[in-house]
């Protein structure tokens, strides 16, 4: 028997995220403070509409190829529930083509929105929800911490994609610096080489364990935590503005990574706002690889940044 549907208007908000966070390629991530919003009301009809305010509003389609109406079918052929005719709003803040998770937050959104419709939602728990968005993204280092918050590690086996927060202290924030341009993530991940060093796979295990430790008490190691040898070298020249970027935050002594695919960047620290990275366009920013930046800072302290609700 199919399973029912018992709501028909439910609300989803999912937060921007950073995959990789230097070191932790395809594995470690970290949800942000820019959110998007999401409306789903269920009618009866085979109909669907897409309404859309913010980033893509000129551009995302509206019909069933949008990729929120995807992934709300999928979870819900998943469980066995009925399909429905969908009316959807979607208030969206996260920037697009910029490594800033926004496809993972609108497949996330879609799976929670299902979730919320089903008369059983724990078939559709953290797990389930985290399986489903990595057989849309297959890098679920961005999908993980969209649903639990905080900072997430992420890995794959036979079985599909698992996740586990991780421990941050207190008083380690996030700002990233955005610049007007986009980069296709495709494009970012083409020219990664089939096979990397092995001192450099050893050197990258060595700062990823580092950074996790770093992250739970020990801001400190943040700088030496996030450096990186097996992915932001060689996307050097297709980043565009986040190599000089990166590299003008990291002279200033700060931990700077380019943000999942780029070409935005994110800044781990404590103080941040102290350093000049408060909220607006740092003066000495300006210009930076042919740029214009802003800055968001994105979560005031990163155990507080949550993920996916209702």
């Amino acid at each position: 028997m199919a399973m029912r549907l018992v709501a028909d208007h439910v609300r989803v908000s999912v937060p921007a995220t950073a995959g990789n966070l230097g070191p932790g390629f395809d594995s470690l991530g970290m949800a942000l403070g820019v959110i998007d919003d999401l409306e789903v009301r269920a009618v009866a009809s085979a109909s669907v509409t897409v309404e859309i305010e913010g980033e893509g509003a000129g551009s995302l389609p509206r019909d069933e190829s949008h990729l929120v109406v995807q992934a709300l079918r999928a979870a819900l052929d998943h469980v066995g529930a009925s399909q429905t005719g969908l009316e959807i709003r979607a208030i969206n803040r996260i920037p697009h083509g910029r490594g800033l998770g926004s496809s993972a937050a609108a497949v996330v959104a879609g799976i929670v929105a299902a979730r919320a419709l089903i008369a059983e939602p724990e078939a559709l728990d953290a797990a389930q929800t985290l399986y489903l968005a990595n057989a849309f993204e297959g890098h679920p280092d961005n999908a993980a911490p969209a649903i639990y918050g905080g900072a997430t590690v992420a890995w794959k086996d036979a079985d599909g994609a698992h996740a586990r927060p991780l421990v941050v202290a207190d008083e380690v924030e996030t700002a990233v610096l955005i610049p007007a341009s986009t980069l296709p993530t495709r494009e970012a991940r083409a020219v990664l080489p089939a096979r990397v060093p092995h001192v450099d796979a050893a050197f990258n295990v060595g700062r990823a364990a580092l950074l996790v430790n770093a992250l739970a008490g020990r801001p400190e190691d943040l700088f030496a935590a996030t450096e990186d040898k097996l992915h932001q070298g060689y996307r050097a020249d297709v980043l565009g503005p986040a190599t000089p970027m990166v590299r003008a935050l990291r002279e200033r002594g700060l931990a700077a990574v380019v943000s999942g695919a780029g070409p935005s960047v994110l800044v781990l620290g404590t103080d941040l706002a102290a350093a000049g990275l408060a909220t607006g366009t740092p003066a000495w920013a300006e210009g930076i690889g042919g740029e214009s930046w802003r800055c968001v800072h994105t979560v005031e302290r990163v155990p507080g940044a949550t993920g996916v609700r209702l």
